[in-house]
């Protein structure tokens, strides 16, 4: 019998972990108070006038969550049905994720409530410089730096950029990440996110003395994360047997044919029906017996009601929030070694931080060097937050928020409330 889960919303979702982390710390109930809530929230209305003459009102929203530790960072989302909650959401868990990798900014995250792909090239061009110019307010690079996220790309970053220039008269190259290289990006952005979640996928597999000779891999997305990490993975020596779209997936237990994979893909939009596997129901990847499941698309996919099916040994969150805190204690509970979102998909705001350096210096770095910084960084919070779990004897999770939240606390105890 199929279990009914009644889900929370992605704010108090995100209350909820912080209030687990708040109490492990023993924080200061006005800190408690005064972290558990955003600092600012813009939601904007605006026209947009379409290629056949007709005018659509969208709604967009910017949210910063927390700046003590530096200016606001944080992704741009063209989602459908996007909400002021989910936002606010994700803002909150940027706060912790540039924490636990010791990156100087806060959390923020906006968007707009719309379906790109229902959109001409003009009509993209149209309402992402709108909305740029209705969030442009809050943006700057000593202020709050957006960068794709969902649904964007470095196309709208370089029309974000600059929108941001023509308002200032001149160019503002650090006021956005995740540029196209010709106007301030950085070398090795793209492939960020997945080369994150690769690297502490290895670290992980070695912590656990996994002696297979070829771990498997089952990716839950095909967009840049799931992407480049099926690639990365592949290349470091591990067999990805399964991959899944929004339309389905594919399973082939001896290892898929990635370039091949691809090129399907990038013909029928879709996973399915490619020769070199046999088609399974996207949710039915989660529960394959393989080592390493790497979920990468959406939030709240593994759950109470299927936790108890997952049969990876390491699960590395790929996407934001992809499993509830219900589905963490079963996880736990039976031994699956969880690498948490805030630190498996850093990888990406690691790599914007280093872009934004790089702007703000005008001295740009190959992208060797970029992969090699990364490695370090990401690693290191790695290993900081397995030291905590070990010592503290919590899961990876309850960890990495323990760490994430004690540096923002440290830095608003600090600062003291003004005036």
């Amino acid at each position: 019998m199929a279990v009914e889960v009644k889900r929370q919303s992605a704010f108090a979702t995100a209350q909820r972990r912080f209030d687990a982390a708040a109490e492990e710390l023993g924080l200061d109930d006005g800190v408690r108070r005064l972290l558990r809530e955003v600092k600012r929230e813009l939601v904007v209305h605006f026209p947009v006038q379409h290629d056949d003459r007709s005018v659509k009102v969208y709604t967009g929203y910017r949210v910063q969550h927390n700046i003590n530790r530096g200016p606001a960072k944080g992704g741009l989302r063209y989602s459908p049905g996007l909400s002021l909650d989910t936002v606010k959401a994700m803002a909150m868990l940027m706060t912790w994720k540039c924490a636990v990798v010791g990156i100087p900014y806060g959390g923020a995250k906006g968007g707009v409530d719309v379906d790109p792909r229902q959109l001409s090239q003009s009509e993209l061009e149209h309402l992402t410089r709108r909305f740029a110019t209705e969030i442009a307010l809050l943006i700057g690079p000593e202020k709050d730096i957006p960068a794709p996220d969902l649904g964007t790309n470095p196309q709208i970053m370089a029309w974000i950029m600059d929108t941001i220039s023509m308002h200032s008269g001149h160019s503002v190259t650090a006021s956005v990440t995740g540029k196209p290289v010709d106007v301030g990006g950085s070398e090795g952005r793209i492939d960020a996110p997945g080369r994150g979640v690769t690297y502490l996928t290895l670290e992980a597999l070695k912590y656990l003395h996994v002696d297979e000779e070829t771990p498997t891999v089952a990716i839950q997305g095909m967009g840049q994360m799931g992407g480049s990490a099926a690639r990365l993975l592949h290349e470091a020596g591990l067999r990805v047997v399964a991959v899944s779209d929004s339309k389905g997936g594919v399973h082939n237990p001896r290892g898929l044919d990635l370039e091949a994979l691809r090129e399907h893909h990038r013909v029928r939009g879709t996973a399915t029906g490619f020769k070199g596997a046999d088609d399974i129901p996207g949710p039915d990847l989660l529960e394959l017996p393989v080592t390493v499941l790497v979920p990468a698309a959406m939030e709240d996919q593994i759950t109470e009601a299927n936790a108890d099916r997952v049969r990876a040994r390491l699960v590395t969150e790929g996407a934001n929030a992809a499993t509830s805190p219900e589905a963490d204690a079963i996880l736990h509970e039976r031994g699956v070694f969880l690498v948490p979102d805030i630190l498996a998909n850093a990888g990406g705001v690691i790599a914007s931080y280093f872009e934004w350096v790089q702007d703000l210096q005008a001295f740009f770095w190959e992208e060797e060097e970029i992969n090699t910084k990364l490695h370090h960084v990401i690693t290191r919070a790695f290993y900081e937050v397995l030291h905590t779990s070990v010592n503290r004897r919590l899961d990876m999770r309850a960890a990495a928020y323990s760490l994430a939240v004690q540096r923002v606390a440290n830095a608003t105890t600090v600062r003291g409330i003004y005036p």
